[in-house]
């Protein structure tokens, strides 16, 4: 079995990513949402809603958490689980350097 390797892509300055916003990085498997908090974390979650598939990159972020903009089902950013036990979005893993978003593409590119 292969071991999953790291591959840190520069998704852009902090800066770039509005604040309680997002925006979205395409891979050849899937769209990653990467999300802004009011206080400046960051975090990455597949833009798929786990209930429904809605574009969770276009819900309202607040505090660690993003509403679907589908049916307002909220999503933890921190863990991607579903509020309910509704299911979980795939979450990525993420880090910021010198005021950039670096986004880990061997995870992202993984089934």
């Amino acid at each position: 079995m292969e071991e999953n390797k790291t591959y840190w892509f520069d998704v852009g300055p902090v800066s770039a990513i509005p604040l309680r916003g997002a925006r979205t990085v395409k891979t050849p498997r899937r769209e990653i949402a990467v999300f802004r908090t009011a206080s400046n974390d960051v975090f990455a979650l597949e833009n798929r809603c786990p209930h429904k598939g809605g574009p969770l990159s276009e819900g309202i972020v607040h505090g660690h958490k993003v509403a679907c903009p589908l049916h307002n089902l909220i999503i933890d950013l921190e863990t991607g689980m579903a509020a309910g036990d509704a299911g979980c979005a795939r979450k990525f893993p993420v880090k910021i350097e010198r005021g950039h978003v670096y986004l880990d593409m061997g995870v992202a590119a993984s089934a």
